[in-house]
């Protein structure tokens, strides 16, 4: 079969012509032009940690400036750096605690007057000031935002690049990741929060040597259109260990890859999205719509309750053909704010894509089971003294498509073999603690984290047979049916934020979903496509391709769902946090 997943969604914002440029030479003329009206002209281009500096210092070259000033050079040293970054966030591989510092925080304010000062004495010509943190030196004539997306720096990491200001080239990825999700990332997001409004221009550097570059009003606008109209943020693929082949089927991948584990496609904090001016591309972080445009994307309920975060996350887990994932736990509420400065958990549920006849998942723990004995074995396990049997202690359950398993934070869980996965769950992903890993190592040939005490400490022991039967299996509950469509309750559990549901739609018929004064996202899990529309056409139709997300913002309170070249039942899945 031809995959109909579309892997690079493209939005066309209104009234886009003439908004953007591609390229450093069309990019180097736009900035001459507005020079040219000058005696004196700053041009400060603030950038996001991670992108290439060097790579805007020789295109800013073509600007003959008679000053270059970076940035950078003014912040911390990289032993300085890597010493607080080691401290503050603690020696373990995978977790910190979240940061509550400003990038401010760590530029050193004798030098940012001393380059004031340089930048002064300069009465005539082009005064580059470039790097992060560049418009904490001065706003400047004008002021671009450099940006990144974060897969893409993530990429660059294990490419060798370092963290900002730190010499770790050489770093396990899971170390740069840490740092950048922790500490660094979360500066560079509050600092370029406090500047959206002022940007005159926003420049995208995801791609090397191809940059393009949006007015600062133009930036602004593609995002509150974004945030009125359904969209799509642009998915990533990555392999791990365990991974399956059925994204490289479904989704149109490259078949040289040997397996792929995961995707996201709908993470707002890590996905970015792609606006046309005129044709022009520029990508950015889905996270600028978040941070920019809360409200009419989330919903005054849903802002009040979680402020300029997204709240809910929709990612790919592929086994199809491959291993298991870890036996696993997420942190309860109280724990995660305590140890790692979060605001809410990793509530979760697994929707099941596809699965063969074999497939089961691990979820609760056994009738009767002896924890201290369990415990035993896991510390054993850790040990290299035995392999840990799971089957004494967890509950193994048949599963086939269109299942939905839910797994409140504290339920031992484990999705196994020949399963492709729609994990719907709230935001911190990073927070899976690993109790055993089937003696699998990474793909960098080192055993993968295991967190047993933080596991112990948040395994809910009562969770056994019998609860999650009565709570996590088979809880689909059936609201409305006709022979032309079906609503059911498909999750998650009442200790969980979210609330789904499936739609059903038969005979070729439309149906409205209504917003619940909430950002709703949501995937086509059966059927080619689907047609997204607004009676009061507020936007343009857009089409859904099987096994794609899209996000509804709050500010649609309604729209339109129709089959779209589909012969058969259609079934979507809507996820959106509960009153």
């Amino acid at each position: 079969m031809k995959s109909t997943y579309n892997k690079r969604p493209v939005k066309v914002i209104k009234n886009g012509d003439g908004k953007a440029a591609q390229g450093w030479d069309a990019i180097a003329n736009q900035l001459k032009s507005a020079s040219s009206k000058c005696k004196k002209h700053v041009i400060v281009i603030d950038c996001y940690p991670g992108v290439d500096v060097s790579e805007i210092e020789k295109a800013a070259a073509k600007l003959s400036p008679v000053l270059l000033i970076n940035s950078d050079d003014f912040a911390w040293q990289p032993m300085q750096m890597e010493e607080y970054l080691t401290q503050t966030l603690t020696d373990d591989r995978v977790f910190g605690f979240m940061t509550d510092k400003n990038l401010s925080d760590f530029f050193v304010q004798e030098k940012i007057v001393a380059a004031q000062e340089q930048i002064a004495n300069i009465d005539e010509g082009i005064v580059c000031v470039i790097g992060t943190g560049a418009a904490l030196v001065t706003r400047g004539g004008t002021l671009i935002h450099a940006t990144i997306s974060r897969w893409e720096i993530q990429l660059r990491y294990r490419s060798g690049q370092a963290n900002w200001r730190c010499n770790n080239n050489d770093a396990p990825i899971l170390s740069k990741y840490k740092w950048g999700f922790f500490a660094q990332w979360r500066w560079a997001d509050k600092h370029k929060a406090s500047l959206y409004d002022i940007f005159d221009y926003v420049l995208s550097m995801n791609t090397t040597n191809a940059p393009s570059m949006v007015t600062g009003d133009g930036f602004r606008d593609g995002l509150r259109q974004l945030a009125r109209e359904p969209f799509r943020t642009v998915p990533y693929f990555d392999e791990g260990v365990w991974g399956g082949q059925w994204m490289k089927k479904y989704c149109g991948l490259d078949p040289s890859i040997d397996k792929y584990a995961w995707a996201f496609d709908g993470v707002p904090e890590e996905n970015s999205i792609i606006m046309s001016f005129g044709g022009v591309e520029v990508e950015v972080p889905a996270i600028d719509l978040v941070l920019y445009q809360p409200q009419p994307l989330l919903g005054d309920r849903v802002y009040n309750q979680y402020g300029a975060e997204f709240p809910i996350r929709f990612d790919f887990l592929d086994t199809m053909e491959g291993g298991k994932l870890s036996l696993q736990v997420h942190p309860l509420t109280a724990y995660i704010k305590e140890h790692f400065g979060m605001k809410y958990t990793q509530d979760e549920s697994y929707y099941i894509l596809d699965a063969k006849p074999s497939a089961i998942a691990y979820m609760g723990l056994k009738e009767g089971i002896d924890p201290a004995e369990m415990e035993k074995d896991l510390r054993a396990a850790q040990a290299g003294e035995i392999i840990f049997d799971a089957d004494k202690y967890v509950n193994s359950y048949s599963i086939k498509k269109h299942d939905h398993i839910l797994i409140p934070a504290g339920t031992i869980h484990c999705s196994c073999e020949d399963t492709m996965v729609l994990e719907i769950s709230a935001t911190p992903y990073i927070f899976t603690f690993k109790l055993w890993d089937w003696g699998q190592v990474g793909l960098d040939g080192r055993p993968r984290p295991i967190h047993l005490e933080h596991g112990l400490a948040n395994i809910q022991w009562d969770r056994d047979t019998t609860w999650i039967n009565n709570n996590c299996i088979g809880q689909e509950q059936v609201l409305e049916k006709n022979d032309n469509y079906q609503i059911e309750k498909t999750g998650l559990h009442p200790y969980e934020p979210i609330e789904t549901l499936r739609y059903t739609l038969e005979n070729a018929t439309s149906i409205t979903i209504e917003s619940n004064d909430s950002v709703r996202m949501l995937n086509l899990v059966e059927g080619e496509s689907i047609k997204i529309s607004c009676k009061e056409n507020n936007f343009e139709p857009m089409i859904i391709n099987y096994a794609e997300t899209f996000i509804l913002p709050a500010s649609i309170k309604s729209c339109i769902i129709s089959p779209h070249n589909t012969i058969g039942p259609c079934k979507i899945i809507v996820a959106y946090i509960r009153k």
